[in-house]
């Protein structure tokens, strides 16, 4: 950003969440900010189908090369890492994007729900200037974690950029409507539990209401590789005669879609939960597997939305608790302050140019080949790695076979 010019900023993500999120974060920013989008490519590169559900429309896949080029010609202000740990590790470790006085800000973040905070997440974004998250919880949590590891990394308040600003007067529960399920690649993690998850909601009342909203169909990529697919866990249950074929619709696409004619949303531990809150639906976070960092729920401990499955299949959902809102994803926006801290950088940058930035934990720079390889692939290669990978997860679930 010299002078009066407005800043340029390059958006680069590797998975799905990570593009959902860098795309609306991109949107937040102000209408006269240069802004543009790419992918890099990875084993977790999202289909053309999860491109397009994203951003709504094209985007540019590159390798790690090719996206080294882009730039050095374009010469962003700001680039936004929007990616897992490995990725933003391997490219904020490339010596311009740490060693140049007139370098770009190096912005990263945390999408969706994350707390407990990660240690492991801060020693691998450690080499940018500015971490954003999500929440006041959040933030107290990662400043001090920052602060422990003497990361010298900004952390930043931002609100979750799909979520719109909760209503003074929210509407009351419905009760027609589908009873959405959130699915998550990681949670709950065993097969047993997620069976039963499915089992619950066949159980659903009335017939054909249940919907799991999928975050990619079999042979798509997600951040987190799925051990147990929900959908051939379904087509187990229906060859076991446990289940009707048609108590449970699968679907993809737009969460928002997926909630418009909802009257519950449920999940273990997905933003979307969130969404739902912000859109007056009632809603149930399943506590049966444990509330732990392993769940990825401890967030909403306190929430008063938190329930069994015997609460599903009876109904019984839940509206947050208003103390829990305000200090968990749901603050004022004037609280935000990502953006000024970008303005911040940027300003120090055109009078005395930005510090150099570590090049990456120690811990991390002896394995450094493992993240470098796994962008620098060509894409045929990483295609079979990801069919390789989709085939395994269905044969590992066949071979265990129907439980008794």
């Amino acid at each position: 950003m010299n002078g009066a010019a407005a800043p340029s900023v390059l958006a680069v993500a590797d998975s799905h969440s990570y593009l959902s999120w860098s795309a609306a974060t991109l949107a937040a920013m102000p209408a006269g900010w240069t802004r543009r989008q790419v992918v890099i490519r990875s084993p977790v590169t999202p289909s053309a189908a999860q491109l397009r559900a994203a951003t709504g429309g094209d985007v540019e896949v590159l390798g790690l090369t090719r996206l080294l080029g882009l730039i050095e010609r374009r010469r962003p202000d700001v680039l936004l890492l929007a990616g897992t740990g490995p990725t933003v590790s391997t490219i904020a470790a490339q010596r311009r994007l740490r060693t140049s006085r007139q370098r770009p800000v190096l912005v990263t973040g945390l999408p969706g729900i994350s707390l407990p905070a990660s240690r492991h997440a801060v020693e691998l974004r450690r080499g940018c200037d500015l971490l954003v998250v999500h929440s006041r919880r959040e933030r107290r949590a990662y400043a001090e974690l920052v602060d422990q590891l003497d990361a010298d990394l900004a952390v930043g308040l931002a609100r979750l950029p799909f979520l719109p600003q909760l209503s003074a007067d929210p509407p009351p529960p419905r009760d027609d409507g589908d009873v959405v399920f959130a699915a998550q690649s990681r949670v709950p993690p065993t097969r047993d539990q997620r069976r039963a998850v499915l089992e619950a909601l066949a159980r659903v009342e009335p017939a054909g209401t249940a919907v799991v909203k999928l975050r990619a169909t079999l042979g798509e990529e997600q951040t987190h590789r799925e051990a147990f697919p929900l959908e051939l866990l379904w087509e187990e249950l229906v060859a076991e005669g446990r289940v009707e074929p048609d108590a449970v619709r699968f679907v993809t696409g737009s969460m928002a879609d997926a909630l418009a004619s909802a009257r519950a949303c449920v999940t273990v531990s997905s933003t979307a939960v969130l969404e739902a809150m912000a859109a007056g639906s009632s809603v149930l976070v399943l506590d049966d597997f444990g509330v732990s960092p392993e769940m990825i729920n401890v967030a909403f401990e306190h929430s008063d939305c938190q329930g069994s499955l015997d609460d599903l299949v009876a109904g019984r959902f839940r509206r947050p608790a208003s103390a829990w809102l305000t200090d968990n994803y749901f603050h004022a926006e004037s609280d935000s302050d990502w953006l000024d801290q970008i303005v911040r950088l940027l300003r120090a940058r055109d009078k005395h140019g930005l510090p150099h930035r570590p090049a990456g934990p120690t811990s991390e720079r002896r394995g450094a080949v493992r993240p470098n390889l796994r962008l620098i692939l060509p894409g045929p290669a990483q295609a079979g790695i990801r069919r390789i990978r989709s085939r395994a997860a269905a044969a590992r679930s066949r071979l265990r076979g129907p439980l008794p």
